[in-house]
């Protein structure tokens, strides 16, 4: 009598710790399921950004592209300008006698 007890006893114990086991097993799997999904959803949206970064900077390469080849007709622009106004100061002093025989406005 006291083995059948004690065997009902062992068994018992050890279907208890199979269910918390099993239990234990199953909220495990829930917690890693749950968190791959957060690992999975949080790498998605870094992906998203960095892809945007990179748009980001792709545009702003561009853009100083722009903005270099502006800079240079600008440049060339203004050389001219300056030739021009050489020109112009140059014809202003050849003809500032005239002035002497034009009328006064």
């Amino acid at each position: 009598m006291v083995i059948l007890t004690a065997f009902l006893v062992g068994l018992t114990l050890s279907l208890v710790g199979l269910g918390v086991a099993t239990i234990r097993g199953l909220a495990l799997w829930r917690l890693v399921k749950r968190t791959g999904g957060l690992f999975t959803s949080e790498l998605a949206l870094f992906e998203e950004r960095s892809a945007r970064a990179e748009q980001l900077l792709a545009d702003a390469d561009r853009s100083n592209q722009e903005l270099q080849a502006a800079t240079e007709r600008l440049r060339v622009s203004r050389a001219q300008l300056d030739v021009l106004l050489g020109s112009l100061e140059t014809a202003q002093r050849r003809t500032h006698w005239l002035r002497a025989f034009l009328p006064v406005r």
